[in-house]
């Protein structure tokens, strides 16, 4: 009964741990809490936004998630910002109900929604990634990028990349 007793415990432990207990909630604190490359400056930008929502854990780079709602239209965006190539919304936590990878996934291949590069390297090999929905719907999570697959499977970085940083090990 102990053992069964503990293994139930330890169970829910790791669950609350791995999908509650370790993100954090972001508020909007500045004018720069959404950002997109351009494409001239090749540099991100703010963009306007409102009803920013957003969590991070710091156990991992590729854990934050934001929505925020945008009055700029898809046609102005894809001739100022760097659309971004294979963007593929990754799963948030049921909890956090305003961001739908799945719905964002369906909406990028039907075209109703863009992803644009929001910041290259944002951690090394991990970018963060801007879609946004016809409807003005925004959404923004990180991606590990080509850089980042290559070294994360113990390979040397692949022509282009910047050297990975020094690990303390």
């Amino acid at each position: 009964m102990a053992l069964v007793g503990s293994g139930v415990i330890a169970g829910a432990a790791m669950y609350y741990l791995q999908v509650y207990g370790f993100y954090d909630t972001i508020e909007a604190t500045s004018d720069d809490m959404v950002q997109v490359t351009t494409v001239f400056a090749n540099e991100p930008e703010s963009i306007l936004f409102e009803d920013f929502e957003a969590i991070d854990a710091d156990s991992s780079p590729i854990r934050y998630r934001a929505c925020f709602k945008t009055g700029m239209s898809l046609a102005l965006m894809t001739e100022t910002y760097v659309l971004y190539d294979d963007a593929v919304p990754l799963t948030a936590p049921a909890w956090f109900d305003c961001f739908d990878a799945e719905a964002l996934g369906a909406a990028l291949e039907e075209g109703t929604a863009l992803a644009f590069l929001g910041t290259a390297n944002i951690t090394y090999g991990v970018d963060r990634i801007v879609a946004v929905h016809d409807d003005g719907s925004g959404y923004v999570w990180h991606q590990i990028n080509d850089c980042g697959r290559e070294v994360f499977d113990g390979k040397p970085p692949p022509e282009g990349c910047p050297l990975p940083p020094e690990r303390n090990e």
